[in-house]
């Protein structure tokens, strides 16, 4: 059977990591990170088949290396700088920062570890290959593809007949069914609906002229508890403040649960919030959150109409429009559709992540806004990371109640 390489451009991969990068390359070249992977799905079980041509996938991976076409179109995004182009062209995977492992029951392991400016690239990459080997191996892939595209006709016709009305943009890399079927989804996309305004692959945004669309990810704040000088509940602060200072006010969407949207709202303050453009939903109840987000904007008298919600958890089409009839008339918002374009098929979709857990060699944790998604290999960690952020919300409540 002839090798076919899933990933076949080092452009095959979301924004937010080239964005991320960026910031620590020029800040944090001293941090190392340990990244691991989780399927989140019940009974989800790996072969060594699979795990053979995981790690073949990973060895053509660590080949590839940017050529001048990819460099130059990285170049003509507005804030992506010469210096951290110039280091792309030397930069490529390395092999020796990568462990696959398989138990005898059948579950994955993958481990990346190395210098975080290189290790955290692999995240996206090696969920395309992970995901693509599972399907193409544990299902009729042509049986699935039948079905996407099935799926895919209805929703597009939907969008043109004015069912779907919002904009959105495709973030479907992570859990694609295959590289050529995300290809496939966005090109009908943007080329036969005028809802979809961009997608977060940036292979495919050169590729059909699209905007590449993501800021940063839960990660970027996490990196931050790896410093020692950095207080826990303070990581959102000096998150967005190198974030700020490195895109000088653009590239300005933040996220806001990586320990909590509350504790993130003592830290959105009025620079903060003329600063960023708008702010991300990645879980707990959209409504609420968006009921929250906006009574801290008009806290501030800042008019909730001139910045964007930016909704990304687990949505589907319909979810996504009924957030945005309810929303539509008093801010700006937009979605992010990841799984529901990509891998949307007559067989469920794999729930599997490779989050960072560990930086220069202390645990990190997200807390999100919901306890389920929270992941940590350190337990005794994640309780003295979840007192730490009771601590300061606490005292942050009685500063309110004394004025």
């Amino acid at each position: 059977m002839r090798f076919e390489p899933i990933v076949v451009s080092l452009l095959d991969t979301d924004l937010y990591k080239f964005n991320m990068d960026q910031v620590i390359f020029h800040r944090h070249t001293d941090l190392c990170g340990q990244y691991y992977f989780k399927c989140r799905n019940e009974g989800v079980v790996f072969t060594a088949e699979m795990v053979q041509e995981i790690n073949e996938q990973i060895d053509h991976l660590c080949s590839l290396s940017f050529n001048k076409q990819e460099l130059d179109y990285l170049r003509s995004i507005r804030f992506i700088k010469d210096d951290y182009v110039e280091f792309l062209r030397l930069w490529h995977p390395i092999r020796d920062y990568v462990t696959v492992s398989l138990s005898e029951q059948g579950e994955l392991s993958v481990v990346v570890d190395g210098p975080l400016f290189s290790a955290m690239q692999f995240e996206i990459y090696l969920l395309e290959i992970i995901n693509e080997v599972y399907f193409r191996t544990s299902y009729d892939y042509d049986r699935l593809r039948k079905s996407a595209e099935e799926r895919l006709d209805s929703k597009i016709k939907a969008m043109n007949e004015g069912t779907y009305t919002f904009k959105f943009a495709e973030f479907g890399c992570r859990r694609r069914l295959s590289r050529e079927w995300e290809e496939e989804a966005v090109r009908r996309l943007v080329t036969e609906t005028k809802n979809c305004i961009g997608t977060s692959n940036v292979f495919l945004a050169m590729k059909y002229n699209v905007t590449p669309i993501g800021t940063y990810a839960h990660e970027f704040v996490q990196m931050y508890q790896g410093i020692d000088s950095i207080p826990l509940a303070f990581t959102n602060y000096y998150a967005m403040k190198d974030w700020y200072n490195e895109y000088d006010g653009d590239n300005g969407t933040a996220l806001t649960d990586t320990v909590t949207t509350d504790l993130f709202l003592l830290d959105f303050n009025r620079s903060m919030v003329n600063n960023y453009t708008g702010v991300r939903h990645d879980s707990g109840d959209p409504y609420a959150w968006g009921e929250k987000i906006i009574q801290h904007y008009k806290k501030y008298g800042v008019d909730p109409k001139t910045k964007l919600l930016l909704f990304s958890d687990s949505l589907d089409f319909d979810r996504a429009q009924e957030l945005y009839d309810y929303f539509k008339d008093r801010t700006k918002v937009s979605f992010g559709i990841g799984t529901f374009v990509s891998n949307d098929t007559c067989e469920n979709a794999l729930n599997i992540v490779i989050k960072l857990q560990y930086v220069n060699g202390r645990p990190v944790a997200k807390l999100s806004d919901v306890p389920g998604k929270a992941m940590c290999r350190d337990m005794d960690y994640l309780e003295y990371l979840k007192r730490s952020v009771e601590f300061r919300l606490n005292r942050g409540r009685k500063e309110v109640e004394k004025k």
